[in-house]
């Protein structure tokens, strides 16, 4: 996965630290810090951040799948979002009716 963030469109919001802080960071007040290419373990964290940016200055290439979202998740459990969509992808089917 690759992570690109337009800097010029970013107003450090900083919804992308508290979604990923093991992806993003600030340096100093208002530098945004990243990892380009994040492990496959951050994914999840990576989409959610993503989602969150309310100016969408947060791009994904090589995902093109939504991180899974775990059978029986519920409400107010976190849901997983597609890395060019801020609308919930909807968890697989888990064959017992949940």
């Amino acid at each position: 996965m690759r992570l690109v963030v337009d800097l010029n469109r970013c107003q450090s919001y900083g919804q992308c630290v508290y979604a990923a802080p093991t992806v993003f960071r600030f340096h100093g007040e208002e530098s945004l810090e990243y990892d380009y290419a994040p492990d496959a373990g951050a994914r999840r964290e990576v989409e959610r951040a993503a989602a969150a940016c309310p100016v969408q200055a947060i791009t994904l290439s090589g995902a093109t799948e939504p991180a899974p979202v775990a059978c029986g998740a519920t409400e107010s459990a976190p849901v997983a979002y597609a890395a060019t969509e801020s609308a919930p992808v909807a968890p697989a089917a888990c064959g017992d009716g949940r």
